[in-house]
């Protein structure tokens, strides 16, 4: 005789439910990769200008100021030539619009531009007095032709600093120092126009405070609108990931309740059968 325990684990063991578990595991609805979002762009709409301290026409023009005050108290009488103040006056202007149009132009590109132009129109007034001092003095200006000229150019192109001048102040003749002070009057206005040829280039490209302001608000509305973009595809894809999980769940339920449905018919079976058995060996 069949032994009927056998045949019931043969429709339905522990094992075979178990291996459906791996349909569908809890745990790995929750086995989610987190990304990391992106760190949000940095939208500026300053101006990164120059550090004014650092500008090679602003070291000239620092030089300049010093230079034409010790120039003015060696050469010059400050109680009857009104030239004086007129160029001390000329020179610090040049050196403190340089500092004022750098800080200005962080906001504001045309008052840089307008504040750099007034350091030039005080850098030629004083130019225009050391030209005067010389003819009215009948001092030889040094042109391309004098024997010190191109030395003198060497020396002014090659040192910007204060410190590189400073110790021939009181030792230079006055035609040396208004020489010199009229040489770096020219390359300083040369080199601040080189600086405003910069700034209208950066200007035409990159446009003023506004242009900047509206750029950086743009930038920042569509960062976040992408990102919520990205955002709203990635809980689609989790939301369809549950739903494939939870289908699958639901799979693994169906089975689990068909196989429990046998096992429990199998054991009614059994029983039966057993009972059957018993009766008929109490009959023998």
């Amino acid at each position: 005789m069949e032994n009927p325990i056998s045949s019931i684990t043969s429709i339905c063991s522990i094992s075979s439910i178990t291996s459906i578990s791996s349909i569908c595991s809890i745990s790995s609805i929750f086995n989610l990769k987190k990304k990391t979002l992106p760190m949000e762009k940095k939208y500026e709409f300053l101006r990164k200008s120059a550090n004014w301290k650092n500008l090679y026409f602003y070291q000239k023009a620092e030089t300049l100021y010093q230079l034409t005050f010790v120039f003015c108290e060696r050469f010059l009488n400050k109680h009857i030539d009104r030239t004086v103040d007129q160029m001390v006056q000329s020179a610090r202007s040049g050196k403190q619009n340089i500092v004022e149009g750098s800080e200005d132009g962080k906001t504001s590109t045309e008052m840089e531009v307008s504040l750099l132009n007034v350091a030039r129109s005080s850098i030629g007034e004083l130019k225009e007095d050391y030209k005067d001092f010389i003819t009215s003095r009948k001092i030889t200006l040094w042109n391309e032709n004098h024997p010190r000229f191109a030395n003198m150019q060497e020396f002014t192109k090659k040192n910007n600093s204060l410190e590189q001048y400073e110790d021939y102040f009181y030792k230079w003749t006055a035609e040396e120092m208004a020489n010199i002070g009229l040489t770096l009057c020219y390359q300083v206005d040369a080199m601040m126009f080189s600086y405003l040829k910069k700034l209208e280039s950066e200007f035409v490209s990159q446009g003023g405070i506004k242009e900047r302001m509206h750029a950086a608000r743009t930038g920042y509305r569509q960062e976040q609108d992408d990102k919520m973009k990205a955002l709203e595809k990635k809980v689609a894809e989790q939301e369809k990931t549950i739903n494939d999980y939870q289908e699958a769940n639901a799979q693994w339920q169906a089975k689990y309740e068909e196989l429990r449905q046998k096992a429990t018919e199998a054991y009614s079976d059994l029983r039966k059968q057993l009972a059957e058995a018993k009766k008929r060996l109490g009959e023998e």
